[in-house]
């Protein structure tokens, strides 16, 4: 069952989808970044087949500060919000009864950037699921450090997902964070997908969607969090 609740991040209110597996639980959680299309109908979908899977899936309204009528609200988004949101989700959820406390973070394009960076700056992720993470090498708003420059701090595991044809990020972008993710000795796991670009699992988008990397990258998705949250 997914119902809209209205928690506060910094003072200031900010709805979060909360889709939730059948059962008392207690259950473990992700925390799901949504992409610049906002909690829509994709980012439903993968909180509510993370429900499914026996997670609480927990998406926080990343735009709640800016006006609905935003027509590209990425250049408003400031990286001090943003980990002022997460921790906002990760105390609501701890204080839930349904929640046994393990927790990941997850997003999509936006989401994915938004995802190492909660799990950077937040020692309660056990792990990061990144999807095409686009602009890791940008300070967004109040922000001191990259998103790549963070990495150090990240605690868990990593899984990521990207296309091949993908710009943004790119195939070096995506070399580079290989890279300083073993420099780091941070355990991850890529997975590249030929033939596919940005956004290859949105449904939304006939141009992007990629039926057979969006089903390989989603079982494998389930599969690393149903072991690194046990």
């Amino acid at each position: 069952m997914a119902t809209v609740e209205s928690i506060t991040s910094g003072g200031v209110p900010m709805d979060l989808y909360l889709a939730m597996p059948d059962g008392t639980g207690p259950f473990p959680a992700v925390v799901l970044a949504h992409h610049r299309g906002g909690i829509d109908d994709f980012t439903k979908d993968r909180a509510d087949r993370l429900a499914a899977a026996g997670f609480i899936g927990a998406v926080p309204d990343l735009f709640h500060r800016m006006p609905a009528d935003t027509e590209n609200p990425i250049p408003l988004l400031n990286d001090k919000h943003i980990i002022e949101d997460m921790a906002a989700t990760v105390d609501h959820l701890k204080g839930r009864s349904e929640c046994n406390g393990n927790l990941a973070i997850g997003g999509h394009c936006m989401g994915g950037r938004v995802a190492y960076l909660g799990a950077s700056v937040n020692p309660a992720f056990q792990a990061v699921v990144a999807y095409y993470s686009g602009n890791m090498f940008k300070i967004w708003g109040e922000g001191e450090k990259t998103a790549f420059e963070l990495l150090p701090g990240i605690k868990g595991e990593v899984i990521g997902f990207y296309g091949n044809d993908d710009q943004n990020p790119s195939p070096d972008d995506v070399n580079k964070i290989d890279a300083e993710l073993t420099r780091l000795g941070i355990e991850h796991d890529f997975h590249r997908y030929d033939g596919a670009g940005h956004a290859f699992q949105n449904f939304m988008s006939d141009a992007q969607y990629r039926e057979e990397a969006e089903k390989d990258s989603w079982a494998k998705t389930l599969d690393f969090l149903k072991r690194v949250l046990a």
